[in-house]
C-alpha cells in the first residue's frame, strides 16, 4: 500500500518545533539539575528527581515518579499525542562521585568559553536537559500547528545507573507486567557520544571473585595458605585474557576487555592473609551474555588449580548491562541520523562505543531498535574533574530529537511513520 504523507503539515510542525529551542533555556536546565547533588555511590538522586520533575512539569508535560527504593525512583515523563508507538528518550539521574582535581565548584554549572562545567554535565545531564527542552517544544508546536501525533514522546530518566542498574531493571520489571504493554518506534539513548549516531555499544559486568586461605604467623608462613598469592595468580590471568581478547575486536564496538578495579586482602603485615577480595570490570560484546561470561570466569580460575596451594576462589557477579547492535540501515536509525544532519551535527557516520548505557536493556528486551546519541565527550570529558557539556552541542542535541520526533511521529494517513516497526 502506498504510504501518503502531509508533508506540509510535518514540515510545519517541525519548524513551528524548531523555533521554540532556546540556547538559554537549554543552559538554564542543565544549570538546575547541576545544582543538586546526585553522586553514585552512595545514590542520592532524590534531589535531582525533583529538579528534574521541576523542569518538565513546568513545560507542560505529564510526569509520575516511579519509586524503586528509599529515596530513589525514576521519572517519566510523557508529551500528548496518540496512542501509536512511542518514541522513547532513555538517560539517567545519578553522576559519578567528584573526586579531586576541580578548579570550580563541580556543582556550580559555571558557564565559560562556551561550556557548562559541572560533573554531570556531559554524563550525562546535559542530555537529559535537550530531551526535556526538545520534548516541550515538539509538544507546544503540536497544540499551536493543530498537527496530531500519532504517539507521544516518553523521556525515562532511570537512577543508578553508574552502579547497580536498579532503575532501568525496574523499568523493565514494570514494562513487562504492564497489561497493553506500551510500543516503542525507537529509543534514543542520550548519553554523550560527541553527537555520533551510536549503533552498536558493549554491554558491562562486575565480577567479584574471593579467594581463600589459612591463616597463620607470619613468621612460619608454611603453616598457612596465603589468599593474596592466589590472587595474584588471578589477577596475572585476567591481565593476559584481556591480551587475548583484544584479538577478536567487535567491527564497532572494539574488543571485549577486563580491568581489575579493587583488591582487598589480609588483617596485617605479621599475619599470613586468609582472605583476598578481587573486583573487576569485564566489558562485554554486543550480545554476548552475563551467564556465559560467568562460566568461562569460574573455568579459568578452576585451571590454575589454586587446590593445590590449599586455596579457593567463589566467584559472584553482582551488575550486569547487556550491550547492543542496531543495523545500520533501519530506518529508525536512517531517520535519526538524517535528523542530526539536518540540524548541524558533525557529519561523522553510524558507529560503535566503548561504555556501556542502558539503552542494551531496551534493545535486548524489548526488542526496540535503539541508539545512543547526545551532546558531550564520554572519553574526552566524563567521569573527568572540570567534566564540562559544549552549549553548541546542547542545541544540536535538542533539534535532532525534534526533528526526529517529528519524522516518526506526526499523523499519517493510514500508515504509520517512517521508521517505525
Amino acid at each position: 500500500m502506498t504510504e501518503t504523507v502531509d508533508t506540509q503539515g510535518v514540515s510545519h510542525l517541525e519548524n513551528a518545533a524548531l523555533a521554540l529551542i532556546d540556547e538559554d533555556e537549554l543552559v538554564a536546565v542543565t544549570q538546575a539539575l547541576v545544582r543538586q547533588p546526585g553522586e553514585n555511590p552512595p545514590g542520592e538522586e532524590a534531589a535531582r528527581v525533583a529538579a528534574l520533575v521541576a523542569a518538565c512539569t513546568a513545560r507542560g508535560l505529564d510526569v509520575r515518579t516511579a519509586p524503586l527504593a528509599e529515596g530513589r525512583e525514576n521519572v517519566h515523563a510523557l508529551t500528548t499525542g496518540g496512542g501509536g508507538p512511542r518514541l522513547l528518550l532513555l538517560g539517567h539521574t545519578d553522576v559519578v562521585p567528584v573526586g579531586d582535581g576541580w578548579s570550580v565548584d563541580p556543582f556550580a554549572g559555571v558557564v565559560r568559553d562556551g561550556r557548562i562545567i559541572g560533573r554531570g554535565t556531559s554524563d550525562m545531564l546535559g542530555g537529559l536537559a535537550a530531551c526535556v527542552v526538545a520534548m516541550s517544544a515538539v509538544q507546544r508546536a503540536a497544540e499551536h500547528t493543530g498537527v496530531e501525533l500519532s504517539g507521544r514522546i516518553e523521556l525515562v530518566a532511570a537512577v543508578d545507573e553508574e552502579e547497580g542498574g536498579l532503575g532501568i531493571r525496574g523499568f523493565m520489571a514494570d514494562a513487562h507486567e504492564m497489561p497493553g504493554r506500551v510500543s516503542y518506534c525507537g529509543c534514543i539513548t542520550a548519553e554523550p557520544t560527541d553527537l555520533q549516531t551510536i549503533v552498536a555499544a558493549r554491554g558491562d559486568c562486575y565480577l567479584d571473585i574471593t579467594v581463600h586461605g589459612r591463616a597463620a604467623h607470619a613468621g612460619r608462613p608454611s603453616d598457612g595458605c596465603n589468599a593474596i598469592y592466589g590472587a595474584a595468580r588471578v589477577i596475572e590471568s585476567l591481565r593476559a585474557w584481556n591480551d587475548e581478547l583484544a584479538r577478536s575486536p567487535h567491527p564497532l564496538a572494539g574488543p571485549a576487555t577486563w580491568s581489575v578495579g579493587i583488591v582487598e586482602g589480609g588483617q596485617g603485615t605479621a599475619i599470613v592473609p586468609a582472605a583476598c577480595r578481587i573486583q573487576a570490570d569485564r566489558r562485554l560484546l554486543p550480545g554476548e551474555g552475563p551467564d556465559t561470561v560467568l562460566a568461562s570466569v569460574e573455568a579459568r580460575i578452576a585451571g590454575l588449580d589454586l587446590a593445590r596451594d590449599g586455596l579457593h576462589a567463589e566467584v559472584a557477579m553482582p551488575m550486569s548491562m547487556p550491550g547492543f547492535e542496531t543495523a545500520e540501515d533501519d530506518s529508525f536509525v536512517r531517520v535519526l541520523d538524517g535528523a542530526l544532519a539536518d540540524s548541524g551535527g558533525p557529519g561523522l557516520p553510524p558507529g560503535g562505543w566503548t561504555a556501556a548505557c542502558d539503552g542494551g536493556y531496551i534493545s535486548r528486551d524489548l526488542g526496540v531498535p535503539t541508539v545512543v546519541l547526545g551532546p558531550g565527550s564520554v572519553n574526552d570529558q566524563a567521569h573527568r574533574p572540570d567534566e564540562s557539556v559544549p552549549i553548541a552541542e546542547l542545541v544540536v542535541a535538542a533539534r535532532t530529537y525534534v526533528r526526529a520526533a517529528v519524522r516518526l511521529l506526526a499523523t499519517r494517513a493510514g500508515e504509520r511513520p517512517t521508521g517505525t516497526r
